[in-house]
C-alpha cells in the first residue's frame, strides 16, 4: 500500500457554497486536485498555493481525457505519497463514475474515501422551487441518464419509468429531448404532464424553462437551452407555480 491517499469528492451542483465542510477540508489539505468541467472554479481558490491543479474535464461529445487515463493519473500521484482529491461535479456515485475510480484504487491497494456531494437532481430542483416529493402529488422519483438513449449500453426502460414513478429526473438528456419525448408518449405518458428544464442549476446563470411533455423539445429549442441542464417531468413541477412569489424573489433568472 502506498503512503498516499485519495478522496473522491462531490463538489455539488454548481453553487460553491453548497460544498460540504468535509469536502472543503480535503480541498484545503490536498497536494494534487484533479477536477472536472462542472466543478465551480471558485472552490479551487481554497487549495494551497503549492497544490497541483489538473483539469480532466469532459464535455458532451468530446472527452478531453479518457476515463482510464484519469484513473491512471490518480493512481500515479497517490502512489508517490500525495494527498489526492478527485473533485467531481454533483455526487461521485450519481452518474459521476466514482465507482469505477474507487475500484481502480482498491485494486492497487491505495487508501481512499468517498465524500458525497449534493447531486443536481436535489440541488437544481430545490433552487427552482420544485419538490421531488410532495404530499398528494409525488411519492416517488427516479433519476436516469439520457446518455444511454443510443449506443451499445442497455437502453433506458422508458416504458416502465413512464408509469412506475411520479417524478422523473433526467441527467445528460439535452441532445435527446425529442427521443425521450417520443418514448414517453409512446409508453402512454400524458402529453400534458408538466416539465421543467433547468439550465446551470443553483448558479447565478440558472434558467428554468417550463412547459408540457408533448412540446418539450420545442420549448427547449425556442429557449435555446444549453448544457448543463436537468430535465424534470411530473406533476410536482406545478408546485413551482404555486410559489411564484418566492421564485420571483430568488436570485435566479427564470424563463417561463
Amino acid at each position: 500500500m502506498s503512503g498516499g491517499w485519495v478522496s473522491i469528492v462531490g463538489a455539488g451542483p454548481g453553487d460553491p457554497d453548497l460544498i460540504t465542510v468535509k469536502a472543503l477540508k480535503r480541498i484545503q489539505s490536498a497536494d494534487v486536485i484533479l477536477y472536472d468541467r462542472l466543478v465551480n472554479r471558485a472552490l479551487l481558490e481554497n487549495a494551497r498555493k503549492e497544490t497541483e491543479l489538473i483539469y480532466v474535464g469532459k464535455a458532451p461529445g468530446l472527452h478531453s481525457v479518457p476515463q482510464e487515463q484519469i484513473e491512471d493519473m490518480i493512481i500515479h500521484y497517490a502512489a508517490r505519497g500525495n494527498k489526492v482529491v478527485r473533485l467531481k461535479g454533483g455526487d461521485p456515485f450519481i452518474f459521476g463514475r466514482g465507482g469505477e475510480e474507487l475500484l481502480s484504487l482498491a485494486a492497487q491497494g491505495i487508501a481512499c474515501e468517498v465524500i458525497p456531494g449534493i447531486t443536481s437532481a436535489s440541488g437544481a430542483a430545490a433552487a427552482a422551487g420544485i419538490p421531488l416529493t410532495h404530499r398528494g402529488v409525488s411519492a416517488s422519483f427516479a433519476c436516469v441518464t439520457g446518455s444511454r438513449c443510443h449506443g451499445d449500453q442497455p437502453p433506458v426502460r422508458w416504458d416502465i419509468l413512464s408509469h412506475s414513478v411520479d417524478t422523473l429526473i433526467i441527467y445528460m438528456g439535452v441532445s435527446q429531448l425529442s427521443f425521450i419525448r417520443e418514448q414517453l408518449l409512446k409508453s402512454g405518458k400524458d402529453g400534458e404532464t408538466p416539465i421543467a428544464l433547468i439550465e446551470n442549476g443553483t448558479t447565478s446563470r440558472q434558467r428554468v424553462i417550463t412547459g408540457v411533455l408533448q412540446e418539450m423539445d420545442k420549448v427547449a429549442m425556442n429557449a435555446n437551452l444549453m448544457n448543463p441542464a436537468l430535465i424534470i417531468i411530473g406533476e410536482a413541477v406545478r408546485v413551482r407555480d404555486q410559489i411564484a412569489g418566492w421564485a420571483a424573489a430568488a436570485e435566479y433568472m427564470t424563463v417561463s
